[in-house]
């Protein structure tokens, strides 16, 4: 059973004779019963603290699991962006490097068409300037036979004015 102030308070004595001073005994449950009201008062004045403190623990414990989740969330989102770049960067790569070997192979044809565009203006050129020899000479013997003709003529000419 719970004692409370108010038990303290009406608690009567028998009296005995040569028993303990009633004014002193009752000073003495006054005083006791006081002070255990007090101890009663801050008890449930700590007990209302409690509660309001474990409220406030709840609270904290509750809004750091969210915090936890948050961060294990945002590490999650994180690692997803870094693959997701990763990978994006892979593509890019492997695009300008398609890219590079299509512009190395059209430049490599355009080297091969210029290689064979020299050759053959090589060749029209050698053909070309042996034409021209031909040309040159066929003239040459043209003028010289036209000089042995003409010689001829002056000569005759000369020969027949004497």
């Amino acid at each position: 059973m719970k004692m409370t102030p108010l038990d303290i308070r009406q608690k009567r004595f028998e009296v005995a004779m040569r028993g303990y001073t009633k004014k002193e005994v009752e000073g003495f449950l006054e005083l006791t019963a006081a002070e255990f009201e007090e101890v009663v008062r801050e008890n449930i004045s700590l007990k209302e603290e409690l509660k309001r403190t474990q409220a406030r623990l709840e609270h904290h414990v509750e809004r750091e699991k969210t915090l936890q989740e948050t961060m294990v969330t945002a590490q999650r989102i994180s690692e997803d962006v870094k693959a997701q770049a990763r990978k994006e960067a892979e593509l890019t790569l492997a695009d300008a490097e398609l890219q590079a070997d299509k512009i190395i192979a059209g430049a490599n044809n355009r080297l091969v068409d210029l290689v064979k565009d020299i050759s053959e203006l090589k060749r029209q050129k050698v053909q070309f300037e042996s034409h021209l020899e031909a040309l040159i000479d066929s003239h040459k013997k043209l003028l010289d036979t036209w000089k042995t003709q003409a010689g001829g003529e002056v000569a005759y000419l000369i020969k027949k004015s004497e």
